[in-house]
């Protein structure tokens, strides 16, 4: 089931994947990501933990219209118009074989998203936030490479410090995509597993032909970043996990109004910082 909701662009849709009328207010998990895809990359572990759970349901929102991506191959002459349509029914499948609670595509260009004086992504967050009321919200980290992407985190932190704190998620998580966290001190990594459905992590990361038939193997790249981090966390252990996706803890920034995301991302690079320093000056 297909709707448009009441969000700020035109293009935008709601998808269900089923009749459900309660699709939103039943959501645990919530996935806001800014690219068709990043979903699937980054918040595998929300996704996983409420597959084929009856008490947990994963909710998706992907932020923009997908009309810049790289394309080579057989969609080398896609009109961006085009790509946005094949683009947005890749997710809706992903949705589909991911047993999404509801798939919401709010189709904004990414200069309106990273515009500071836009608040269009903010108020789409707002109504999403206020009738799924989600315990769990993953999310790209603020240390992201992805200017997008730190404008969607941006969007969404203030998003959430709209909403009245006995109505808040109880966790925040950013995730890797176009950065990973392997940097960040160990005893700080939000570490989750996601090793008990390969094949279903498989069958997601490939749904996105248009990207990696365009020229860029995600597919591949994020099931490497996936098995690195859980061969390369512990130097003095036998692997306890066949692949593994770092978080980083962004809840103090959806509990503390007056804390700053800036300092609150540098103080995590400031302690790596101080950790590298303190292993090289022992041995000089």
């Amino acid at each position: 089931m297909t709707t448009t909701q009441q969000f700020s662009q035109n293009g935008s849709d709601l998808y269900v994947p089923g009749a459900q009328t309660d699709a939103l207010p039943r959501t645990t998990h919530l996935g806001v990501g800014a690219h068709q895809d990043d979903l699937e990359f980054m918040a595998m572990h929300g996704i996983l933990e409420c597959y084929e759970n009856g008490s947990q349901w994963f909710g998706g929102v992907t932020c923009t219209n997908g009309a810049g991506s790289a394309r080579t191959g057989e969609f080398a002459n896609v009109t961006d118009e085009a790509m946005q349509a094949i683009r947005a029914e890749e997710q809706r499948e992903a949705s589909r074989v991911g047993q999404f609670s509801f798939m919401a595509q709010l189709h904004l260009p990414s200069s309106k998203i990273k515009d500071p004086a836009n608040d269009d992504l903010e108020n789409d967050l707002v109504k999403i936030l206020t009738e799924a009321r989600p315990e769990i919200v993953y999310t790209h980290n603020l240390a992201d490479k992805h200017s997008t992407h730190i404008a969607v985190a941006s969007s969404l932190i203030k998003a959430i410090r709209r909403l009245p704190k006995d109505q808040r998620p109880s966790k925040l998580i950013g995730c890797e995509v176009w950065r990973d966290l392997d940097w960040m001190p160990d005893r700080k990594k939000i570490v989750m597993d996601l090793s008990s459905r390969p094949e279903l992590a498989t069958k997601l990361n490939g749904l996105f032909v248009s990207q990696i038939s365009g020229g860029k193997r995600y597919d591949l790249a994020v099931e490497g970043r996936r098995r690195a981090n859980a061969t390369f966390f512990d130097s003095h252990s036998v692997d306890d996990s066949q692949s593994v996706a770092f978080g980083i803890d962004l809840t103090p920034l959806i509990e503390d109004d007056d804390l700053s995301p800036e300092a609150y991302i540098l103080s995590f690079i400031t302690e790596f910082q101080q950790d590298v320093h303190n292993q090289v000056s022992t041995f000089f």
